[in-house]
């Protein structure tokens, strides 16, 4: 089906005098999971990022090293794949009239990427809607959280973002991702399959006038609570009108999320202050009540993942898929009440597949779990209330001892990142550099970050802090982050150790606290390489383990983690 897409693309070339189209992966409100994924579509790509640029004769896929293997398997034959530095100021292709959507893009995209060498023309309506329809999806109305589920009210985050208005001197701002506005009024939705995400616009004045542009359907509930009466809402169809009827002024976007389309409407009457939305920041620090309830789930998560790690460890006769592994592992994760749904797909990879970093089992590509191969399991849940994320590497069989080595040296680095003195290390770039060295003193690195910002039942995924290469925020109290530094050996195995942590501040000084509660693989570590306190670490970790998950499994599960101690 790619290649008869790709082709009735190209036809539409003429109509429009363009050389190439481009397809990102997120939709038009900049979602990294959505339900509308037109790479997928046209390249058969199904990552978390990408760009595709096909032309006339050639079609170029453009992805970080994240997905480098996984791209070649699903796009290889019809796309040349690149990697994301490729396509900065690109000299792949030049000289080149190349349509897009322009609300699918940011400005800040489109100069980065494409017009240093080419050109750029903005089509209004989007060409691979016009070749495949997309299933619409049932409109479901949006839901609201109370204050002792959130911690804060809605009305305590508008008065810290009117507050930041003021200070930089902006009349208004247009909040283009819809996690944010989540946040900002206590709201979630059903837009997103893998989080609870109300896709909706929102413009609010200094003066915290607030108009939500939703379809009136999703707001039905809303507009029913006395709390949301002074909330305008606007339909979709009349969100320009609304940008004619607020008066002049200077108008806050975000840089990330504010597509094109809309900045090119909003610079025709407003003074454009292009920055980062301030909720990013604000959201990322979670308050007491989102930790507790975060905590709460994270043990609900490990009692599922504790049973379901017992359970496949323990399998006398290994007869099962890596499907079969991913959907015992949700089984274990339903028993619970409280989980609601994935916070993103099961990366389930034995051998060879645990290579490719953001691999997917499906019906059509799993294999058979082997003895003498090892097993990566990447899974998370959303819970009332509560995101979790934990990669474990599992082992079945005596592994060779280099295997081992490495395993234990990625350890090493999951340690140092737990251990970290936040005082002294104070950016996610500063202890990127920890979580790397063991690694690196054997010539060895991996092509990701060592860890993301965690949204509360929200996205998976969220910035503005990360442990990276190049991530310069600085760690504050109560951020959640991941820590999961990794290797993979190419054709061979996959190695990731992930905990999701959070920053707590003890007597005045700033550390990481997990989050995270599950055995870590003692079968795959080669305990002379590990020092006394790392050592120390492991028991005092699998200690908290034990005692906070074993009230919850039977007399074998509770006699099995008990040797982790």
């Amino acid at each position: 089906m790619t290649k008869n897409i790709i082709d009735k693309l190209k036809d539409q070339f003429l109509r429009y005098n363009i050389d190439g189209y481009v397809v990102p992966k997120n939709d038009e409100f900049f979602s990294e999971y959505s339900n509308k994924d037109r790479l997928k579509i046209i390249s058969n790509f199904t990552g978390s990022a990408g760009y595709a640029v096909i032309l006339k004769k050639k079609n170029f896929l453009f992805v970080d090293g994240r997905y480098s293997i996984q791209a070649k398997i699903e796009s290889g034959k019809n796309f040349k794949i690149f990697d994301y530095k490729k396509i900065v100021d690109t000299d792949v292709f030049k000289n080149l009239n190349l349509g897009i959507d322009p609300a699918l893009f940011t400005s800040n995209q489109i100069k980065r990427f494409f017009l240093k060498n080419n050109k750029v023309t903005s089509i209004n309506k989007n060409l691979i809607d016009k070749i495949f329809k997309f299933k619409n999806k049932n409109k479901v109305p949006f839901y609201t959280l109370n204050k002792e589920t959130t911690g804060e009210s809605h009305l305590q985050k508008i008065s810290k973002v009117c507050s930041y208005l003021k200070k930089n001197k902006s009349d208004y701002i247009f909040i283009t991702a819809p996690e944010n506005i989540a946040w900002l009024l206590n709201i979630r939705g059903y837009d997103n399959p893998t989080s609870p995400i109300p896709n909706c616009y929102l413009v609010m004045s200094k003066e915290k006038n607030i108009y939500l542009i939703v379809d009136k359907y999703k707001s039905k509930n809303l507009t029913k609570e006395k709390r949301f009466k002074k909330i305008q809402i606007i339909d979709p169809k009349n969100i320009f009108s609304l940008f004619q009827s607020l008066d002049k002024g200077s108008i806050l976007i975000d840089e990330k999320t504010c597509s094109l389309h809309f900045e090119e409407v909003l610079k025709k009457k407003f003074r454009l202050i292009k920055k980062e939305d301030p909720i990013y920041f604000f959201k990322s620090i979670k308050n007491k009540t989102e930790i507790k309830n975060t905590i709460d789930a994270h043990i609900i998560d490990g009692v599922a993942l504790t049973k379901f790690i017992y359970w496949i460890k323990n399998k006398k006769k290994l007869d099962i898929t890596e499907v079969d592994a991913q959907n015992k592992l949700e089984k274990f994760r339903k028993m619970n009440s409280k989980y609601l749904f994935p916070s993103f797909k099961t990366i389930a990879g034995s051998g060879k597949n645990g290579a490719i970093v953001h691999y997917r089992a499906t019906k059509y590509n799993t294999k058979l779990l082997k003895r003498n191969e090892i097993l990566l399991c990447d899974s998370g849940g959303q819970y009332k209330f509560g995101t979790t994320d934990v990669t474990r590497t599992i082992c079945f069989s005596n592994q060779k001892k280099y295997i081992k080595d490495i395993y234990t040296n990625v350890l090493k680095g999951h340690i140092a990142v737990a251990n970290i003195d936040l005082n002294k290390k104070k950016t996610g770039k500063l202890i990127d550099i920890e979580a790397r060295k063991f690694l690196k003193r054997n010539n060895m690195d991996y092509s990701h970050g060592t860890g993301h910002g965690v949204g509360y039942f929200l996205n998976v995924h969220e910035g503005p802090q990360a442990i990276s290469k190049n991530n310069t925020i600085k760690i504050e109290n109560g951020m959640i982050l991941s820590n999961e530094p990794g290797y993979y050996k190419r054709g061979k195995f996959g190695i990731r150790i992930e905990n999701l942590i959070y920053a707590k501040k003890i007597k005045g000084r700033l550390f990481f606290q997990n989050l995270t509660l599950a055995p870590i693989e003692i079968d795959l570590i080669n305990y002379k390489l590990l020092n006394e306190k790392e050592r120390s670490y492991l028991f005092k970790y699998h200690l908290e383990v034990y005692s906070k998950l074993s009230p919850f499994l039977n007399k074998n599960e509770k006699k099995w983690l008990a040797r982790f101690i």
